[in-house]
C-alpha cells in the first residue's frame, strides 16, 4: 500500500551516473510545474540505489531513498551545480551479490541479481505513477527497462561528454566545454613561460565532442579522440611545428580519456568495472606526455621539449551552470512535464536542429552517438575540420547518432 497521497498522481525524479551542472535546474523545473498542475513530486536519493534500497515497512526511516520535494527546497537548490538528490551508478538489473540489500539477501544470493521486480514493487508503494529518470545512456538504459515492463517514463539526457543518441544536447555539455576553454586559457601561462607541450586530457569514454569543441573553439592546437586511433609520432611532431610557429613557445592538445595510440587499447586506473560494466578510464594523458617528450628531440634539432601533463578532470563538472545548462534543463523539464499531462509516455526529451522535440526512449539503447570522423576530424592534422558550417546545429557536430 502506498504510504504517499495526492491529488492528481505522483511523480518520481531521479539523477544518475555523473554528477554535471545543470541536474538541480532541471529537478527544480519538473517539480514547479507538477506541483502547480496538482501532482506531488518524490525525490529518489542516490539514482537507482533509492529504489533498490527502499524498505516497504511504514515505520522504517527511508530518509535515506527518498523526500518529497517541495518549491523551497528545489529553489534553494536550482541555481547551484551538483545534484542535491546525490546519485550513483546503480544498476538494478546487474546488482552484485555484496550489494543487495541487507533486507533481500535472503531472497536474492547469485552472483549478480536483477531486482528490477522490487523496483517495480517500491515505486508502487510510494505511489508513484509516472517516473522521470535524468542521466546518459547508461542511467536511461534502465529507464528503458522500466518502460519495456509498463512503467510510465519519460527521460532527460544529461552528460557532459554530449553521447546520449537522439538528442543534439544533453545537460552538461555547455559546462563543461566553457569550462575547458577557461582552464587551456589559464594553463597557457604556465605552457608559455616555460615554453613547453601541454597535454590536458579530458573526459570523453568513447565519444570525443569534449575535445573536439574546445578545439575548434581555438583552446588547442590538436585534439586525439576515442573515434580515431592516432599515431603519436605525428602528434608529437605536429606540436613541435605549432610550438616552433608560436612566438610564446609552446602548444596544446586535448586528450579525450578514451582516446588510444595506434595499435592499442583504451587505458584504464584499475580492472575493476561499474554495474554497468565500464571501467574507470584515466592515464593516457600521462602515457601521451611521457612519449611527447621521449619523441620531442627528433623534431626539434636534437633538443628535448618538457611538458606540462594536467589532467582537468572533475574540474570542468564541478560548480554552477552556464546559461545553457539553466536554460535547457527547464526547457527539458516542462517538456518532460507536458508529455506526462498528455498522457504520453516510453519518450527521451531532445533538442534536435535548434528545436525542443521527443523522440522514443529505446533510441538511448538502439545506437551509439560518436563523432562522425569522415565529416568532422581531419585524421592527418589531428583537430577538426573548419568547413560546412551552414545549416549545421549550434555545437555544429552533435546531429548523428553514431
Amino acid at each position: 500500500m502506498a504510504n504517499i497521497k495526492s491529488k492528481k498522481g505522483v511523480i518520481g525524479i531521479l539523477t544518475g551516473g555523473g554528477d554535471v551542472p545543470g541536474l538541480n535546474p532541471a529537478i527544480r523545473a519538473v517539480t514547479f510545474r507538477a506541483l502547480r498542475e496538482g501532482y506531488q513530486v518524490i525525490g529518489l536519493r542516490r539514482g537507482w540505489a533509492g529504489l533498490v534500497d527502499i524498505v516497504r515497512e511504514k515505520d522504517y526511516d527511508n530518509s535515506n531513498n527518498f523526500q518529497t520535494l517541495t518549491e523551497e527546497i528545489v529553489n534553494r537548490a536550482g541555481r547551484t551545480g551538483g545534484t542535491f538528490l546525490h546519485s550513483s551508478r546503480t544498476n538494478p538489473g546487474k546488482v552484485q551479490k555484496d550489494q543487495v540489500p541487507t533486507h533481500l539477501q535472503g531472497t536474492y544470493n547469485a552472483d549478480r541479481n536483477d531486482l528490477t521486480a522490487e523496483v517495480l514493487k517500491n515505486l508502487d508503494w510510494l505511489g508513484i505513477e509516472y517516473l522521470i529518470p535524468i542521466g546518459g545512456d547508461d542511467t536511461l538504459s534502465y529507464g528503458v527497462r522500466l518502460y519495456q515492463e509498463g512503467f510510465k517514463v519519460v527521460a532527460i539526457p544529461k552528460t557532459m561528454d554530449n553521447d546520449v543518441p537522439g538528442t543534439d544536447y544533453c545537460i552538461g555539455f555547455s559546462t563543461c566545454v566553457t569550462r575547458t576553454i577557461a582552464m587551456t586559457n589559464d594553463l597557457r601561462t604556465s605552457a608559455g613561460s616555460h615554453e613547453r607541450l601541454m597535454v590536458l586530457e579530458v573526459f570523453g569514454r568513447y565519444a570525443g565532442f569534449t575535445a573536439m569543441l574546445p578545439t575548434m573553439a581555438g583552446a588547442a592546437n590538436r585534439c586525439v579522440i576515442p573515434e580515431h586511433k592516432f599515431d603519436i609520432e605525428r602528434l608529437a611532431e605536429l606540436l613541435v611545428e605549432d610550438r616552433n610557429k608560436n612566438p610564446s613557445r609552446y602548444s596544446v592538445v586535448l586528450v579525450s580519456e578514451g582516446a588510444m595510440f595506434e595499435g592499442g587499447e583504451m587505458v584504464f586506473e584499475r580492472e575493476t568495472t561499474d554495474a554497468f560494466g565500464h571501467k574507470k578510464l584515466g592515464g593516457i594523458g600521462d602515457l601521451v606526455s611521457e612519449k611527447l617528450k621521449e619523441l620531442s628531440p627528433k623534431y626539434n634539432h636534437g633538443k628535448t621539449i618538457d611538458v606540462i601533463n594536467q589532467k582537468l578532470g572533475y574540474l570542468v563538472r564541478c560548480g554552477d551552470p552556464d546559461a545553457i545548462d539553466s536554460i535547457v534543463p527547464m526547457a527539458y523539464g516542462n517538456l518532460a512535464l507536458d508529455l506526462l499531462l498528455g498522457r504520453i509516455h516510453g519518450r527521451l526529451v531532445v533538442l534536435k536542429n535548434g528545436r525542443y522535440d521527443n523522440m522514443p526512449i529505446d533510441a538511448v539503447t538502439s545506437t551509439k552517438k560518436i563523432i562522425n570522423v569522415r565529416d568532422h576530424y581531419n585524421t592527418e592534422r589531428l583537430r577538426p575540420h573548419y568547413h560546412s558550417f551552414e545549416m549545421k546545429p549550434l555545437f555544429i557536430m552533435t546531429s548523428e547518432m553514431g
